[in-house]
């Protein structure tokens, strides 16, 4: 049985590597509502842990965390056979810190990344990010996923394959950028006029919209600067009939993004992935259970 003061030290402990623990969630689920109930429940396992089986509390707690994350997405796997339109994970409004000095976790929070992070298998996920991310050894991820350190190695090599046949380039983006870059394509929008718009965009951007059937979007991707600034300056068009509408630059997933409001209430979050100063991916969030805590800030760490 853990007494009082026992108990109260393990409440510190997890406090202080939650940034942690909820990106390793986070990553591995793609959903910051998953990744929260990931923690609680393995907060409530972590404080009826015997004490003599913990030598690295954060490699213990990285281990129920993953555990845990791996329940949810082959939970979650499951459930999206019914899931209306194009699936994308959950933006997320990272708190002040500047992650310019680390790439890597920038990088592995990225819009763009989790979208193909999406095409592994559970396991593949799970050892990417561990290993990659994260820095744990084979042996300490074949523990936490319950598999021979040799059969891991395996595995992450494969994920590491499949991810860098896909892998979208990455330029960091610091907050100042991000708001200048926002601004001019809400501007370039509401004008009205198609060649601002498309000076902005990749040739080749794609506007992704998730909704699961829910809010009005579009139900498939859209590819092409011209059909995508038509689609953009449609919806300005139709923004500016609307008596309380309003757009707001925001920074999720360390990437420019803006949120829309109408109705009295958040109706999407927008993020761009941008390469060579143009656009090249719009992520559209309109599902708006996807959207409950997209305002609220989030630490993330490794």
């Amino acid at each position: 049985m853990v007494n009082s003061s026992e108990s109260d030290r393990r409440a510190t402990r997890f406090a202080e590597l939650r940034p942690l623990l909820f990106t390793v969630a986070y990553e591995i689920v793609g959903s910051a509502a998953d990744a929260d109930d990931v923690l609680q429940e393995s907060y409530l396992r972590w404080a009826d842990v015997d004490d003599a089986d913990v030598t690295d509390p954060k490699a213990y707690l990285a281990k129920i965390v993953t555990r845990q994350a791996l329940n949810a997405l082959r939970s979650r796997s499951r459930r999206r056979e019914e899931y209306v339109g194009p699936w994308l994970p959950e933006p997320i409004l990272l708190d002040a810190r500047d992650l310019a000095d680390d790439v890597v976790l920038a990088e592995s929070v990225s819009t763009a990344m989790l979208v193909v992070l999406e095409s592994l298998t559970p396991d593949e996920r799970a050892v990417f990010v561990l290993r990659e991310v994260f820095g744990f050894s084979y042996n300490e991820i074949g523990d936490m996923v319950a598999k021979p350190g040799a059969t891991v190695r395996q595995i992450g090599h494969r994920a590491r394959s499949h991810v860098e046949s896909r892998r979208p380039r990455f330029e960091p983006v610091d907050a100042e950028r991000a708001g200048a870059v926002v601004e001019e394509f809400l501007a370039a929008a509401q004008s009205g006029e198609i060649e601002p718009l498309m000076a902005l965009l990749s040739p080749d951007v794609v506007f992704t919209a998730d909704s699961d059937g829910k809010a009005t979007a579009v139900k498939r991707p859209i590819r092409g600067a011209m059909p995508v600034a038509r689609l953009l300056t449609g919806f300005a068009r139709l923004g500016a009939t609307i008596d309380d509408y309003r757009a707001e630059v925001a920074v999720f997933n360390h990437a420019p993004g803006m949120v829309v409001y109408f109705d009295g209430k958040l109706q999407g979050a927008f993020t761009f992935h941008i390469v060579d100063g143009v656009i090249e991916q719009i992520y559209a969030m309109r599902n708006p259970d996807k959207l409950v805590g997209v305002e609220e800030p989030r630490t993330i760490a490794r």
